[in-house]
């Protein structure tokens, strides 16, 4: 099933609202959700909703908090989530970053004790709109521990993504978003709702063997990270960035709560270059290489960032896919919420 983007919204919007939090936090939530499915990244999308809620009702989320500052300097900043939602703490941190970065050139925040932070890309692409690069380092202290150490055996590794963002003038901004290991967690649950493998080379069941039915990791088994020991190398720098820095702390046994830290650098390149001939540098760059003849018929070369754009179009015209499982899930969550069927149905509708 196909819906449309504002209703999806409105939908998962009313879910949170009913779940306690106030509209305001709650509208927030479902906008970067959505956002992640119009983009393209179901993995952080409205799969997250019963996850969610759970972490609400077990009070792991607190879903009305907001960022504390625990640090700050002309260029520097340590927040504290207090357990919000990641997606309220992170707009207030790099909105923070964002001030900072303009008055000064450079700016950093790393932050602490946050919910669930969501699609990191989101936070690149908000620094793009006020004109900034960024780099943004993000760990999950413990829970998200998922992945196996270069030439270990078992799970010692949180996945650690990484974004770097490059705002472009007159077009949409060159983002990388990735992950250190080979695909985001949430990557194999899409996978298997919809009862399909996951690549080789993705994934070990849990007596460390290849496999590519993502069902093996949720019985123990782990991701790999990406590239073999200079993925594992990438993935303990970002964990240190992130965790160390913030005071949240690195990845560690024993959590059972699912708590991110981020650390955030911001820089303004207008101050320190000459705007006119940066801008025309990296439209040719990027022209040049995107021109390169396509390695198979019908094939081309796009930079990253292009196929979030791409499809963030298509699915504002076309609507949000999404599969059984997952609306079935986000039915259940309305429901547990207090929302009546007929209420989630006409939502979904676009009523």
């Amino acid at each position: 099933m196909r819906i449309e983007a504002m209703a999806l919204e409105r939908l998962v919007a009313a879910i949170f609202s009913a779940g306690g939090s106030t509209s305001d936090k709650a509208s927030c939530v479902a906008r970067h959700l959505v956002s992640s499915n119009l983009c393209g990244h179901d993995s952080h999308g409205v799969i997250r909703v019963s996850r969610y809620l759970a972490f609400v009702k077990a009070g792991e989320i607190r879903p009305d908090s907001d960022m504390t500052v625990v640090f700050e300097s002309d260029t520097a900043v340590i927040v504290d989530g207090n357990m919000g939602f990641g997606q309220v703490i992170g707009e207030q941190a790099m909105d923070l970053l964002a001030t900072k970065a303009k008055k000064a050139g450079m700016a950093l925040v790393s932050i602490r004790n946050s919910g669930h932070l969501g699609r990191l890309g989101d936070w690149a692409e908000r620094l793009a709109e006020h004109g900034l690069v960024s780099f943004h380092f993000l760990n999950t202290t413990g829970l998200g521990m998922m992945a196996v150490p270069y030439g270990g055996s078992d799970r010692r590794l949180s996945l650690n993504p990484l974004s770097i963002c490059v705002p472009v003038a007159g077009r949409h901004p060159i983002l990388l978003d990735m992950t250190s290991t080979v695909v985001a967690e949430g990557k194999l649950a899409v996978a298997r709702n919809k009862g399909e493998s996951v690549a080789p080379g993705t994934i070990v069941d849990k007596a460390g063997r290849p496999t590519t039915d993502p069902n093996d990791f949720y019985d123990g088994g782990a991701l790999l990270t990406i590239g073999g020991h200079k993925g594992f190398a990438l993935n303990v720098m970002i964990d240190l960035l992130a965790g160390a820095l913030s005071g949240g702390g690195c990845t560690k046994p024993g959590v059972s709560v699912l708590v991110n830290t981020m650390t955030s650098i911001a820089l303004d390149p207008g101050p320190i270059t000459d705007p006119v001939a940066y801008f025309q540098e990296i439209e040719r760059y990027g022209d040049w290489v995107t021109a390169s003849p396509p390695a198979v018929p019908g094939g081309r070369v796009i930079l990253p960032g292009d196929f979030e754009h791409e499809t963030r179009a298509e699915r504002q015209a076309q609507g949000i896919p999404i599969d059984e499982t997952t609306w079935q899930e986000i039915v259940a969550s309305g429901r547990s919420a207090g929302l009546a069927r007929d209420t989630i149905d006409r939502l979904a509708a676009g009523g």
